[in-house]
């Protein structure tokens, strides 16, 4: 409307004329347009490497993300101390690991007993072999409480627990053939019997088979 109101005021001749700077300022639209352009291209492209930097990155972080839950695995696995069989001196830690563990082996054991120290020895192997399972030992001086609340006689006794729960009691050698010269897979078949482990995870087992029998060297070392 203002602009018609302007050239209400004008007479017909400079009425052309009139028109020409209203379409000057368009005549630079193209130069406009072409920076425009020029700049969209080149945010394009930045977008392109942004999406690109973006990519890698999140491939890098999923990377280190997965070596880190690796290092936490391994950590907790250390922490747990899967693959070792620790002497516990106190009740409290026996009691800790055995609920706080899904599948623990505890051996009730005595400083001077010669089949503890047999015991000992299985147990130590086994623990390297069964890493899902946690083995420890504590000595019945140091646990007077869980002697008497599991009613523990004879030794060495065994205790199998899943879930915290006592699962199996392996009392003396009686059931694995009454003599100190038992091989560990005799041990360790007796121990899987309640599930608290598998035969099927201890493939250092399977390679002394190769090797005709982990029997003789077992026997060689209760020899002594």
């Amino acid at each position: 409307m203002i602009a018609n109101d302007n050239h209400s005021h004008s007479d017909d001749q400079d009425h052309t004329p009139s028109e020409i700077p209203s379409h000057q300022p368009t005549s630079t639209k193209p130069y406009a347009n072409d920076d425009d352009e020029v700049d969209s291209d080149d945010e394009l492209f930045a977008e392109l490497e942004k999406d690109d930097d973006d990519l890698l990155s999140d491939l890098r972080e999923r990377r280190i993300e997965e070596i880190r839950n690796q290092i936490q695995k391994a950590k907790d696995e250390a922490i747990e101390s899967h693959g070792t069989y620790d002497t516990l001196r106190n009740e409290k830690d026996v009691l800790d690991v055995s609920t706080s563990t899904k599948l623990c082996i505890a051996h009730f054991a005595h400083r001077d007993f010669r089949r503890c120290q047999i015991m000992d020895r299985h147990l130590s192997q086994l623990a390297q072999q069964h890493r899902k399972t946690r083995f420890i030992k504590i000595y019945v001086e140091d646990c007077p409480f869980l002697v008497e609340r599991l009613k523990i006689q004879m030794l060495p006794c065994v205790i199998s627990f899943v879930d915290g729960v006592t699962v199996d009691r392996l009392i003396g050698f009686e059931e694995l053939g009454n003599n100190d010269n038992f091989p560990t897979s005799a041990l360790e078949k007796r121990l899987a019997k309640s599930k608290v482990i598998s035969l099927q995870e201890a493939p250092a087992q399977r390679k002394t088979i190769y090797g005709f029998s982990d029997k003789g060297d077992e026997d060689s070392d209760d020899d002594d």
